[in-house]
């Protein structure tokens, strides 16, 4: 006879491999090691294209506005702490960026095409074959992205750098990548698995820690919402 408890843990340990290798939000990773050297041609893009980066698990978006700069959403912790525009104008790192995430602030920037690329390969306009959608004029795309400028709120989910540039290449926020994951979430919570899974996580979390409001409120509300909405 299997044990529940190894299987609850293999179940879960699957589902977040599963999220991991899914290239999930649409934000940038400065700071991290440019391990390939970008292969594009600045003057062959137009004012108002659609540039992307792709990357390991994300996928990044910006505007061109031409003279090589790029208009794109970056979450950054620094707009909370500081107006110098001095400081808040330097490439995003990583730690400013994840916890840009967490406050949810953001900004819509203009950086150069070097800057916004960090090393990667760069693609124009690939979301036009991929939404099969018809894209306003270059010239409206890049006035949309300008008049945009300015520090913003954030969500990976309903408001992140490709909700920015569909609704300037489109007249439409969407997020195909954050569409995809929501699909994903219904799926996992649709199995009747995780709720076996999630009780038996809650039991043990009872056990080892005792019984208390903080242990045994999510032991019963995790399983029983997970019932209810599969």
């Amino acid at each position: 006879m299997k044990n529940p408890m190894l299987e609850a843990v293999s179940l879960w340990l699957e589902k977040l491999l599963l999220i991991s290798n899914f290239r999930l939000f649409s934000w940038d990773t400065p700071g991290g090691d440019k391990a390939q050297k970008g292969f594009y041609e600045v003057s062959s893009f137009l004012r108002g294209d659609v540039l992307e980066v792709p990357r390991t698990h994300l996928t990044h978006y910006g505007i061109y506005l031409g003279d090589n700069r790029v208009a794109h959403l970056m979450p950054d912790i620094l707009l909370t702490l500081t107006d110098h525009k001095g400081r808040t104008q330097r490439v995003v790192s990583n730690k400013r960026l994840i916890l840009g995430v967490i406050a949810r602030v953001a900004s819509i920037r203009v950086d150069t095409v070097e800057d916004f690329a960090y090393g990667a390969h760069i693609l124009v306009n690939h979301l036009d074959e991929t939404l099969k959608k018809k894209a306003l004029l270059n010239e409206e795309v890049a006035q949309r992205a300008e008049k945009l400028l300015g520090v913003t709120s954030y969500s990976l989910l309903w408001n992140n750098c490709e909700h920015f540039v569909t609704y300037c290449r489109y007249g439409t926020p969407i997020s195909p990548q954050a569409d995809k994951f929501c699909e994903i979430v219904k799926i996992i919570i649709r199995d009747q698995r995780s709720v076996l899974a999630s009780a038996v996580l809650g039991l043990v979390c009872v056990i080892c820690m005792g019984l208390a409001s903080y242990t045994t409120l999510p032991a019963i509300f995790v399983p029983f919402c997970l019932w209810m909405v599969g």
